[in-house]
């Protein structure tokens, strides 16, 4: 069974091609490769220094515009880079969103390595979601599904139970319950990235933290969200680390329970919706794993 949801519009060479040709006819001739398509988006490379960004479907077009809009307001002070757009494109008769070129961040995806090899990434990650994470203006905008509560998502998650291993899955539900019943983040709307997990890390060859990417879940609200990625991407002494890291900042007791929650919101999804996806689905198991040693 596929998980990946359908492309309303179909994103080929020709239309990538069309769409620079049109707008930015200067890139037009650059060698254009595509690198990945998912649930939202297809990323075709451009050139040796650039990547073009195309919603396959409406809603992810309007997670676009909300990158365009808040990225280059979020990246001066952010210590990694960010795909802030270079150039912006326009629906067409041919197309009907926008769309974005922005950098080519040269490295290999965090989701490809093993928790061990994460070690490097515990500092400059929790530098990046520390210089995040401040108090969003009132315009910021506000996630469904990542800006709110966990209790909102509480049927969203035991629905998919299902998907974790009958042995386990007592002990998910009463880790499910605890963090539900958890103080609400007491603070301001802070800034969140909202989708920060391997996948959407870069490191670089010196293991180093190239870019922070996939921007679309960009929100305000609780913390907690972002510091689930403790979980998917570090071994258990790193995770310790990164907690001991982020915690002189924090003021909210509970807010570690929360992001444990989110943790197993994230591998319950992976679990449940990754049949098309090995690297993703392996992501899940991953994370279930660490979500329930501690």
């Amino acid at each position: 069974m596929a998980d990946r949801p359908a492309a309303e519009v179909e994103v080929t060479e020709g239309l990538v091609r069309g769409l620079l040709a049109a707008q930015h006819p200067d890139l037009a001739d650059l060698p254009l490769t595509r690198v990945a398509e998912g649930w939202d988006n297809a990323i075709w490379r451009l050139g040796t220094g650039l990547a073009v960004r195309v919603p396959r479907r409406e809603i992810a077009a309007r997670l676009v515009v909300r990158e365009q809009r808040w990225l280059p307001v979020l990246a001066e002070r952010l210590p990694a880079p960010v795909p802030v757009p270079v150039r912006e494109g326009s629906p067409t008769p041919d197309y009907p969103w926008r769309w974005s070129v922005v950098e080519w961040f040269e490295g290999q995806h965090a989701i490809e390595l093993e928790p061990a090899r994460c070690a490097t990434l515990v500092e400059p990650l929790a530098g990046f979601v520390t210089a995040l994470h401040t108090a969003a203006p009132d315009e910021a905008p506000s996630n469904p599904v990542r800006s709110v509560p966990l209790l909102a998502r509480d049927e969203a998650v035991k629905g998919r139970l299902h998907a974790v291993p009958a042995g386990l899955r007592a002990q998910a539900s009463a880790l499910w319950s605890r963090a539900v019943a958890a103080p609400r983040w007491p603070g301001p709307r802070v800034w969140h990235h909202g989708d920060l997990h391997p996948g959407n890390l870069v490191a670089a060859r010196d293991g180093s933290l190239s870019a922070v990417v996939d921007f679309g879940d960009l929100g305000a609200g609780d913390p907690a969200v972002d510091l689930a990625v403790g979980w998917s991407l570090f071994a258990r002494a790193d995770r310790e680390q990164f907690v001991r890291l982020v915690e002189p900042l924090v003021t909210d007791d509970a807010l570690w329970l929360r992001a444990h929650g989110w943790a197993l919101s994230f591998a319950t999804a992976l679990l449940a919706f990754s049949d098309d996806n090995p690297l993703y689905r392996t992501l899940g198991e991953r994370t279930l794993t660490a979500v329930l040693e501690d």
